[in-house]
């Protein structure tokens, strides 16, 4: 570390260091109206454009084949083609999926990288024990980001899901577990006074780096007030046993992934969301798949490698259908309506077709949320150009109860309600 460019802070027995600051190279010292949840689904390297996207337009698309397990909801659905995030094609790039920026050009944006997800769990805040809820089986799409750019990792096991979700500290647990909270936000209290004479001596790049620091303490101490309020509030009891009965397979795996996240929407335990269908997972337990999904997409359009992708797409498609169904059979309380109809899923990629690495076209279709969905469109404007994805990000933010009319690339809103 570069003393001399790094300032730490102390107190409380502990240190919290500052980002690394140039100008330190010297000496110088509320809820919305009806309960919206939120849902994404995504994959990190798109799907095979010519099964999934319908070769229709309008309300009265013939469902393509990879959404075929999606044909009951068929009239609730909006399918969206030719919008993405204008980016060069190849790898690296997909992780922009919900924020439309990368990493490295984040600065020039309003929220920086952080992802949609994080966004809404930020509206959320404290009103649920947990402002959003990440799971897989295993990591590697890097979709989602905090307000500070850092990846928020999912949850890989379900078991392990399961404990963060449902299960309750011992009593023993839940006094160390307050002790070490207490401690903490000691130390973030002692450290202010040291950070405000920080900025003052900052340059105006490192009080923009400042600034994105101290986002990333408040958010900080908010979670520590929030995990202080829910300590001794027990957790809603729930059982997983059925999917691992017999065989454990990945669509058992998956299924409890998604039945823990519709128990934990009904109970209010999360109200936002994020499944991830990761890289590397071998899915050689569905029928015909005899490879990794990231090796499938490396197919250079062989017919034997492009229907096992297909299958795994499917697979992905059948899961998810799975657990619409389950929110569309619950009621929703002190509402009309199912529990889908105040849930928005959103499915897609920040890739369009792995096979390609194209990065263009991406997959997207989004459900649920009280919407007249307006079944297969296409997004073009009259130029011919794609539309940008953000838009539609503005569009699911206003439905959450988010008032804002922009989001980092955004022109615009997309209109999701048909005429």
């Amino acid at each position: 570390m570069n003393s001399n460019r790094r300032m730490l802070l102390k107190g409380a027995g502990g240190t919290l260091a500052l980002p690394l600051l140039d100008s330190l190279s010297s000496a110088a010292p509320a809820p919305t109206a009806t309960r919206m949840r939120f849902l994404v689904v995504g994959n990190p390297f798109g799907m095979h454009p010519e099964h999934f996207f319908p070769t229709d337009f309008g309300k009265n698309f013939t469902i393509s084949p990879t959404l075929q397990p999606l044909e009951w909801l068929k009239d609730r659905l909006t399918i969206i083609s030719h919008t993405d995030h204008n980016m060069v094609s190849g790898h690296g790039r997909e992780i922009s999926f919900l924020s439309g920026v990368l990493p490295t050009d984040a600065q020039a944006f309003p929220e920086k990288n952080m992802s949609l997800d994080q966004l809404f769990a930020r509206h959320i805040g404290s009103q649920v024990r947990y402002s959003s809820v990440g799971a897989a089986l295993d990591s590697g799409i890097r979709m989602s980001w905090t307000a500070n750019g850092v990846e928020k990792m999912p949850i890989t096991d379900p078991q392990e899901l399961f404990n963060h979700l449902f299960l309750n500290l011992t009593p023993q647990e839940k006094t160390q577990r307050r002790q070490m909270l207490d401690r903490n936000a000691s130390i973030l209290d002692t450290v202010g006074s040291q950070f405000e004479n920080a900025f003052q001596h900052a340059s105006r790049l490192d009080r923009d780096r400042l600034d994105q620091f101290q986002t990333s303490i408040r958010e900080l101490e908010r979670s520590l007030a929030d995990r202080t309020t829910w300590l001794d509030r027990d957790k809603p009891t729930f059982d997983i046993s059925e999917h691992f009965v017999g065989e454990t397979t990945i669509a058992k795996r998956y299924d409890a992934i998604f039945d823990m996240i519709a128990y934990a929407f009904e109970t209010d335990l999360t109200r936002v969301a994020s499944v991830e269908f990761p890289a590397e997972l071998n899915y050689t337990d569905i029928d015909g798949v005899n490879r990794s999904y990231h090796g499938c997409t490396h197919n250079g359009r062989g017919e034997d490698l492009v229907k096992e992708l297909v299958s795994i797409e499917s697979f992905q498609i059948a899961r998810l259908a799975r657990f619409l169904k389950k929110l569309d059979y619950i009621q929703e309380p002190n509402a009309e309506g199912s529990m889908l109809d105040h849930t928005i899923v959103l499915f897609g990629s920040g890739m369009g077709y792995g096979g390609t690495h194209s990065n263009r076209n991406l997959p997207i279709f989004v459900t649920g949320g009280g919407f007249k969905h307006r079944g297969h469109v296409d997004a073009r404007d009259n130029s011919g150009s794609n539309m940008p994805l953000c838009n539609l990000y503005v569009t699911l933010m206003q439905r959450f109860g988010i008032e804002r009319d922009s989001f980092n690339t955004s022109t615009g809103a997309f209109e999701l309600n048909s005429a």
